[in-house]
């Protein structure tokens, strides 16, 4: 007889995962992002059209979990993509296998929805994120990100004309 107790189990997130996503979540952030995740699992939970959360279990706890966005694609709306907005895998010893299992739902859940391209920003100084990501075969495209504070006044006010 095989013992399941330690077996990864991938499941979607529901609301009620909150608290463990917050706790894997500060884990690598080192802050409480509550408003933000609730609303996402939330809205993954109410709107699968336009959201995937996914979990992973392991011995009955959320070990993983992983929140995108469906958009439609910029050159034909019809090509939907994912864009990743959360992600977090506890510090465990089988956190390989968790991030395994974590990456194989997503993406066999977003396929069924359509999707066939996952986009992500990353900060170039977070390496844990770097690295977990370039371990699930994802690549450096050639786009250019640029931002610019609002709160910053423009040197020359508009005129109208």
């Amino acid at each position: 007889m095989t013992d399941l107790s330690h077996a990864s189990a991938a499941r979607l997130l529901a609301a009620a995962d909150i608290d463990a996503v917050i706790a894997i979540d500060r884990a690598h952030s080192g802050h409480v992002r509550r408003r933000f995740l609730a609303t996402r699992l939330a809205a993954a939970e109410d709107r699968p059209a336009d959201f995937v959360g996914v979990g992973v279990e392991r011995g009955g706890a959320l070990c993983a979990f992983a929140v995108v966005r469906l958009l439609p694609g910029m050159a034909d709306p019809a090509q939907r993509v994912g864009v990743l907005e959360a992600i977090g895998v506890a510090e465990r010893p089988d956190a390989h296998r968790a991030s395994a299992c974590l990456v194989e739902a997503l993406s066999r859940m977003m396929r069924a929805r359509g999707v066939r391209v996952l986009h992500s920003q990353v900060d170039w100084e977070d390496e844990d994120l770097l690295h977990f990501l370039e371990g699930t075969d994802c690549e450096l495209v050639p786009r250019l990100a640029l931002e610019r504070r609002l709160a910053e006044r423009l040197r020359e006010p508009c005129k109208a004309s």
